[in-house]
């Protein structure tokens, strides 16, 4: 009678959340592809997001302010953001987790080198702290942004942050490298 208990117990704590229709908060995005653990195919619409930060150059160790937000009323449940070389496929630097709604994942074994969401409610911003590393060309911030199961955008970028140490700085600091956007 016990084990029909135990059965019974481990059951419907495994599936009578599905059945009944509570909210899935398991939204894990691949952090190589930044695909969502779904079935359906990314959004080929401009993404009602943007990727803002608080500086253009960094040197290594300094921290730079990064918010995800929507535009207008698309707010968002899941997301998975790293910062990558121009070009690269790897995250790069750490976060340091400061908003409640974000927690840190462990890309390629590298501790906080990717945030996410911490819970399922809709998202209209959420804002991290990146810590930048060592040895470290230009670069961009890039997410995936999930609306919902069946509406999700792949590889929004940021505008390219530049290394103070790059010989692609001019003088005033502003990398000279143009950065073209189509609609």
């Amino acid at each position: 009678m016990r084990t029909v208990s135990c059965f019974v117990f481990l059951f419907c704590g495994i599936f009578l959340p599905g059945i009944l229709g509570f909210p899935q908060t398991n939204t894990s995005i691949d952090c190589d592809s930044l695909l969502p653990n779904y079935e359906g195919e990314p959004q080929i619409s401009a993404p009602p997001y943007i990727i803002a930060v608080s500086f253009d150059n960094f040197d290594p160790g300094n921290e730079v302010q990064v918010t995800l937000e929507a535009l207008g009323d698309a707010g968002f449940k899941g997301f998975n953001l790293q910062a990558r070389e121009i070009d690269g496929d790897v995250p790069v630097g750490t976060f340091k987790i400061t908003d409640p709604n974000t927690k840190g994942l462990a890309c390629h074994n590298m501790t906080n080198s990717a945030v996410s969401q911490a819970n399922s409610d809709v998202k209209q911003k959420v804002t991290t702290t990146w810590i930048a590393p060592h040895d470290v060309r230009e670069l961009q911030f890039i997410a995936t942004v999930v609306q919902n199961p069946e509406n999700f955008w792949v590889g929004i970028q940021s505008k390219t942050l530049t290394p103070m140490n790059s010989e692609s700085v001019n003088a005033t600091g502003k990398s000279k490298r143009k950065v073209c956007f189509s609609i």
